[in-house]
């Protein structure tokens, strides 16, 4: 059986590490961005129109007010619409989703190893320290790559003009002075990476704790009292 210490430090780990997955998991089914578009009918010159996009993770909706013709809302599935659009949006799109399930995939087994050496004392190998510092620093740099992505998917690709658009495609639209807003699902990511590296830290003050405690142990003779060296 594992010392009270080590089962204290892994069950730490494993629970800040489910905290994580729990905002990971919200933030995928809440709202992540909003973009904003003065609308005109194609060649017109006469911005009276406005066009607003607010995306969760999977869904969508497009509010019109005269872009082109009079007010609709219209709800969508974020990658299915995409492939309409274009190439380059619809891939970042998808890359984000597959990186936040391997995300998701990854912490889960920080958590499972956790769990198990809260319980057990493998040796030294994926199954111990070691597994928890690769599953988690996995999980931070790619959820620190997806937010670099999304980003820039929204403010530089022209994925929310390309959207308006097609769904004005009977009636062409000018579109200009888009404007983008970051939501909650988007900043949740933040703290699950943060967490995610706090999960690195815990395991990392355990062994370095570990560490030097083996290191007393192995103290070499010559450093032992001479009394004791006598026998």
């Amino acid at each position: 059986m594992p010392s009270t210490t080590k089962t204290l430090y892994f069950t730490s780990c494993a629970l800040v590490t489910a905290i994580s997955v729990g905002l990971m998991g919200y933030s995928m089914s809440t709202q992540w961005a909003k973009m904003t578009m003065e609308c005109a009918r194609g060649g017109s010159g006469f911005f009276n129109g406005t066009a607003i996009i607010t995306l969760e993770l999977f869904s969508g909706n497009l509010n019109r007010s005269f872009c082109p013709l009079f007010g609709s809302i219209d709800t969508f599935e974020v990658i299915p619409k995409l492939t309409e659009t274009g190439v380059t949006p619809v891939v970042l799109y998808a890359l984000v989703v597959c990186l936040l399930a391997l995300c998701l995939l990854f912490s889960v087994c920080s958590i499972l190893i956790s769990l198990y050496n809260s319980v057990s004392n493998p040796y030294e190998t994926y199954m111990g320290p070691a597994g928890v510092y690769a599953c988690s620093s996995v999980s931070a740099c790619l959820s620190g790559v997806v937010l670099i992505i999304f980003a820039v998917n929204i403010n530089v690709t022209s994925m929310g003009e390309d959207l308006v658009k097609n769904f004005s495609e009977a009636v062409p639209v000018d579109l200009q002075n888009k404007s983008t807003e970051m939501l909650l699902g988007y900043y949740l990511i933040i703290p699950y990476t943060a967490l995610s590296l706090f999960a690195i830290a815990v395991i990392y003050m355990y062994d370095h704790a570990a560490y030097k405690h083996r290191r007393e142990q192995e103290r070499p003779t010559e450093d032992a009292p001479k009394e004791i060296m006598m026998y």
